[in-house]
């Protein structure tokens, strides 16, 4: 027997990383093991609040699962990942025959749920609801590195827990689009606060196509890059990530635009859209004539709250400005408000437009961060209360749509 054919034989190595890869890996690794502590509280305010929706659903005579899986704008992300996108509800006499269209939904958060339905022997509804509580997971990882990054772990840790206690944080855990859009735009702005500019722009991007108003993400990662390239005019060294960041922020949402303008044969094809559902952007002039008709008429409790809410963001946003963020915080947050309460419609639901807003949360969880500890409890306690008794309301009582 040869030497050959008796020396042992061992695998290839795999390729070593490039040390740009290892550094990213473990600086995700630390990151992720630094925001442990902040993801736990997270979870548990959702799991409680999800068992306490559970438990009054079953006790009224509803299904969990169909409540935050196949309810309100849930039904149509499921028939799209069913049938594409040719679904829609009958005509509306009150809209003299006009049909309300599926294209009003943008395409990111369905085909990953076709994605997963597709790899996995799992249904639609499943689907949406698994993507739904990873983003919320992704979305809690980057509000904290954010809040690690601008103000400290604890300030973080505050402001993680903040977001998972709004009065509307069941909506995180239902298949709805708002946690995705939050996840993305975290790390979009993340990365722009770090001068990752491509990384700023692909996640913009996807952030555009998730829902209409992630159009904030892209309007953010495009100021931003304006900015750097005027501070830094006269040096062309690394530009080109800046100005590529900048054009790729907003294709996501453009280019949803653009297809649904060639289906519809008109270039304002997606704003017939809107108008047929009766969403559109009037300054805020028909969210004024609600407030008065609540001022001096009878509406469900449900309205109420969000006009609270509503009013209460204003005053964050008044206190975050006061502050002076960084700009891409700034004018995400900015973008975000502005067209929440500048479109028309859709009152009862103008808070949950408003739930991947977490910079608004930015002056409390400073103001808790420096409080006493029973101070900072008492607070705690009381959001937490808020958030599962109205959460459970909103899913299981109300009637408004979500």
């Amino acid at each position: 027997m040869s030497a050959d054919t008796t020396a042992p034989i061992r695998a290839p190595e795999p390729p070593a990383q490039p040390p740009d890869q290892r550094r990213t890996a473990h600086r995700l690794r630390a990151s992720l093991r630094r925001a442990g502590p902040a993801l736990g509280l997270y979870a548990a305010s959702r799991l409680t609040g999800l068992v306490c929706m559970a438990v009054w659903a079953g006790w009224v005579g509803k299904h969990p699962r169909t409540l935050l899986g196949y309810s309100w704008d849930s039904v149509w992300y499921v028939d799209i990942v069913r049938h594409g996108y040719n679904s829609g509800l009958p005509p509306d006499p009150a809209k003299h025959g006009v049909p309300f269209s599926d294209m009003a939904f943008f395409p990111l958060f369905p085909m990953l749920m076709r994605t997963l339905t597709t790899v996995l022997p799992i249904t639609a509804v499943t689907a949406g609801l698994l993507v739904a509580w990873v983003a919320s997971g992704v979305a809690a990882w980057g509000i904290h590195a954010i809040g690690e990054r601008l103000h400290g772990r604890r300030v973080a840790t505050v402001l993680v827990v903040l977001w998972g206690l709004l009065p509307h944080a069941i909506v995180q855990s239902m298949a709805y689009t708002e946690p995705l859009l939050t996840a993305l735009a975290a790390w979009s702005l993340y990365a722009v606060l770090t001068r990752r500019w491509v990384w700023a722009g692909a996640l913009a991007l996807l952030a555009g196509a998730s829902r209409p108003n992630g159009i904030a993400v892209a309007a953010a990662v495009c100021c931003c890059a304006a900015a750097e390239l005027w501070r830094g005019r006269g040096r062309a060294q690394g530009s080109w990530r800046v100005w590529a960041g900048a054009a790729l922020s907003p294709l996501g949402w453009l280019g949803y635009l653009a297809w649904v303008g060639y289906r519809r044969g008109s270039w304002r094809g997606y704003f017939a859209v809107q108008d047929e559902w009766g969403s559109r952007f009037d300054f805020g002039a028909n969210a004024l004539r609600f407030v008065r008709y609540l001022l001096i008429g009878k509406a469900s409790f449900t309205y109420f709250v969000a006009l609270v809410i509503l009013g209460v963001s204003l005053l964050l946003l008044a206190l975050l400005a006061v502050d002076r963020p960084p700009l891409s915080l700034l004018v995400y947050t900015l973008v975000l408000v502005a067209i929440t309460l500048g479109g028309s419609n859709y009152f009862a639901s103008k808070p949950r437009f408003l739930l991947p807003a977490f910079p608004l949360l930015l002056p409390m969880a400073l103001a808790m961060a420096r409080a006493r500890p029973r101070a900072a409890v008492l607070t705690g306690g009381a959001l937490a209360g808020l958030s599962l008794v109205y959460g459970t309301y909103l899913l299981t009582v109300a009637r408004a749509p979500l």
